[in-house]
């Protein structure tokens, strides 16, 4: 359980388009009580998720080669597969074509508190968010390490956008400059970072499915 949610929540917090629109968020003004409901709310369905996995399993992973079981190696090998399909179709239009930024994007400077905290919800990636309930759904969670495991699955997903909301709480003026240096560079890499990371983390979830599924 730890390596694949150490894998996807990594994933999930070095994803370049929640970032990029974080910084925009941040870097507006008042930004740091927009930055803040957002980091809330995306940490809040994080959470969320992982407590309604809990309810529903008890915290006792089902028997091997049961219908449950199975069901949650579908789902991971679903998402792997989903996501090379998307990182080799992220690489192929991206060749030859110069990325513009999404509309929605450009209006980001203008949110109030409560759109920061929609978009918190909105730009989760919940294919990888998917494939970390389906890990939760096989993980036998009894003991005070087992939930702190949990926790800082939570907190790695949440890693990027929190360094980034602390630095800009606590050194506002060096935060934006480094900030804007940073959007600037994930704009003219997100094509690259997102077909690394797709694929990356398409080919371990389908090795780990498949295996899970014969072993």
């Amino acid at each position: 359980m730890l390596l694949d949610l150490f894998v996807i929540g990594m994933a999930i917090t070095l994803g370049p388009l929640h970032n990029t629109a974080f910084i925009l968020i941040l870097t507006a003004r008042r930004g740091v009580r927009k930055g803040a409901a957002f980091v809330l709310a995306w940490l809040a369905c994080l959470a969320l998720v992982v407590a309604l996995v809990l309810l529903g399993t008890g915290g006792d992973p089902p028997r091997p080669g049961t219908a449950p079981s199975t069901a949650a190696e579908a789902v991971k090998l679903a998402v792997g597969v989903g996501l090379i399909a998307y990182g080799e179709h992220r690489r192929r239009t991206a060749a030859g074509h110069t990325r513009k930024p999404a509309t929605w994007s450009t209006r980001l400077h203008d949110v109030s508190a409560w759109t920061a905290a929609g978009f918190g919800v909105f730009l989760q990636p919940w294919g990888m968010v998917a494939a970390g309930a389906a890990v939760v759904v096989q993980a036998k969670v009894s003991s005070v390490g087992s939930y702190l495991a949990l926790m800082a699955f939570c907190l790695l997903a949440t890693a990027s956008i929190l360094a980034m909301e602390l630095y800009t709480a606590f050194a506002p003026e060096p935060a934006g400059r480094d900030l804007e240096r940073l959007r600037v560079w994930m704009d003219n890499h997100t094509d690259q970072a997102v077909v690394v990371i797709s694929l990356l983390v398409g080919l371990w979830l389908v090795s780990k499915s498949i295996y899970g599924l014969v072993a």
